[in-house]
């Protein structure tokens, strides 16, 4: 695909630096919907960066787990942007945030069954044959689960990549947020997660409540969400890595870093004398 898989997203108060000093990065992530609806200096910038940089586009509102019917303004928009920009990866949330028509704009959880599965499977198909893509779609951190669930996040998640043809963008910090919150192992998790369905990994910082974890994005990846990703990168191998980091914006400079130490965690990991060395 690319050298370097490491990337950060492409935010507002970085695109001055980011057009005049071109950083040592492999690519940028962009929330589509910032995109969408307009021509004026963030598309601008977006084309321009596009020019030298490959572009993943993560999307916040196709709501693939609600009952509503998709908004075909919603598709047609997206996929103009799609066929624009040409991003090497497009991406939502395995979650609902629609109802009848209302936006809630949060991400929410959705109930573990059979049911559910099936049909969030057609809606990808659907989604898959409109934009003549494939999709990725990210597990998403939760505050409550189903008491009728009938199956694991991980085998839930599984499941309808393997049926519906679409890949996993699979988010380290919301594994780890959701094993704390709900008492489960993060190796199970990824120990269950097929290789070859995963086509991304996020990384986050989170903030610690007390009582849970709180998905906040605004923050250092935690040192044990950072394990975890060593870990990831020996079951996954090289797969292109996000740093997430949407709230409280740090400069360039400290989101640069931040994506060199899962560069370099990646290198160690898959460099043959560094497992020699360690056994």
């Amino acid at each position: 695909m690319f050298k370097n898989v490491h990337g950060v997203g492409l935010r507002p108060t970085h695109y001055n630096e980011i057009l005049k000093t071109s950083p040592d990065i492999g690519w940028f992530e962009v929330i589509a919907e910032n995109y969408m609806d307009t021509y004026g200096k963030p598309r601008r910038v977006l084309e321009s960066v596009r020019e030298n940089y490959p572009i993943a586009m993560h999307g916040v509102s196709l709501s693939i787990g609600s009952t509503d019917t998709f908004s075909k303004e919603y598709l047609d928009r997206w996929k103009l942007l799609i066929d624009q920009i040409d991003p090497f990866l497009i991406s939502d949330h395995l979650c609902w945030t629609h109802i009848k028509n209302h936006n809630s704009h949060d991400l929410l959880p959705l109930p573990f069954t059979r049911e559910a599965a099936k049909h969030i499977i057609e809606r990808i198909d659907f989604v898959q044959t409109f934009l003549k893509r494939d999709i990725s779609i990210e597990n998403i951190s939760s505050y409550v689960v189903f008491r009728h669930s009938e199956m694991t996040e991980w085998e839930f998640i599984a499941f309808i990549a393997k049926q519906s043809g679409c890949k996993i963008l699979l988010d380290i910090n919301n594994i780890f947020v959701n094993s704390v919150n709900f008492n489960f192992d993060p190796m199970t998790y990824l120990n269950n997660v097929p290789k070859h369905l995963v086509s991304q990994i996020h990384l986050a910082g989170h903030t610690d409540m007390g009582t849970f974890l709180f998905d906040t994005h605004d923050c250092h990846v935690a040192p044990k969400v950072w394990d975890l990703y060593a870990i990831a990168v020996d079951r996954f191998g090289s797969i292109p890595t996000l740093i997430e980091w949407d709230d409280q914006i740090p400069s360039l400079e400290v989101l640069l870093k931040e994506s060199k130490k899962a560069k370099f965690i990646m290198k160690t990991r898959l460099t043959p004398r560094s497992h020699a060395l360690a056994s």
